[in-house]
């Protein structure tokens, strides 16, 4: 009976505990739907309320023709789609590499992908300012998604090299008897049994790179090629922050990639701990 009694206790501090950590994490989301909603003239009360005293949800329909958020929405995806695909695309036959093959200098190349990991953009940016120039890349979307797929990497090769480490080599041993090469076992066993790391990592890639804002700042200066994360700053005045139209467009923002993690969700915990069997 006591046994009951305690494990009742654990739960319900276990569901209270749960609570209470996505009230705080769901809280500043909540605070941006009902500042959205709210009128301009609330928003410069001098008395502050949590909800608006009248909902004007037309915020939601007059933010795509109060600024062009629709052409940085679709930039962004275009950006991190793009980004995503070529990190997945570079990061899955290096990891296949550094799982598979033994090669003088192998320890030291992968202690310099995570080293490279040290080192984030901000630091980079006059450097990378001046090569993008060079290259005549500025203001230049596939520029972006190039530096963006660059930064994610590193962390997509470790990621997928601990995915397939969990793999047997007996597996590709037999794809290869079966008349299969590298290539084809690669594609035809590895990549299927891989899956929930693959997406584990094109969820992160994709998240890492939907919001980056500094090298997108710092290289985008023409309007139409904006960004979300820069686009949004339209609603930033000399006099007066439209904070309306600014939670409006954030909560837009957040929507793609809440879409994505619904859609494969089910794979994010088996990839997420693929790599924990073997190092």
């Amino acid at each position: 009976m006591k046994k009951n009694k305690k494990e009742l206790i654990k739960k319900i501090a276990l569901y209270l505990f749960v609570i209470v950590l996505c009230v705080v994490i769901l809280y500043p989301y909540f605070v941006m739907f009902t500042t959205a909603a709210k009128d301009r003239s609330e928003m410069y009360a001098l008395e502050m309320t949590v909800l608006p005293l009248k909902w004007k949800w037309s915020n939601f329909i007059e933010i795509w023709s109060a600024a062009p958020v629709l052409r940085y929405f679709l930039n962004s995806v275009f950006v991190a789609g793009g980004a995503t695909c070529v990190a997945i695309l570079c990061g899955i036959p290096a990891a296949y590499a550094m799982s598979r093959m033994q090669f003088k200098g192998k320890t030291v190349f992968l202690g310099l992908v995570i080293m490279s990991q040290m080192f984030a953009p901000v630091v980079l940016l006059v450097g990378i300012y001046k090569l993008m120039t060079t290259l005549k890349m500025v203001n230049n979307l596939v520029g972006l998604i190039l530096l963006n797929a660059a930064f994610n990497q590193a962390f997509a090769i470790w990621l997928l090299r601990g995915t397939f480490l969990t793999i047997s080599p007996e597996m590709e041993q037999a794809a290869k008897i079966d008349g299969c090469g590298m290539v084809g076992a690669l594609v035809r066993v590895l990549l299927p049994m891989a899956a929930p790391g693959i997406v584990t990592t094109l969820i992160f890639v994709f998240i890492n790179s939907w919001n980056e804002y500094t090298m997108a700042l710092t290289l985008m200066s023409t309007d139409t090629l904006k960004p979300i994360t820069v686009g949004i700053n339209v609603f930033y005045g000399f006099n007066m922050i439209q904070w309306q139209y600014l939670f409006a467009t954030s909560l837009f923002a957040t929507v793609p990639v809440i879409i994505l993690f619904l859609c494969i969700e089910k794979h994010l915990v088996a990839g997420l701990t693929s790599g924990g069997v073997k190092g």
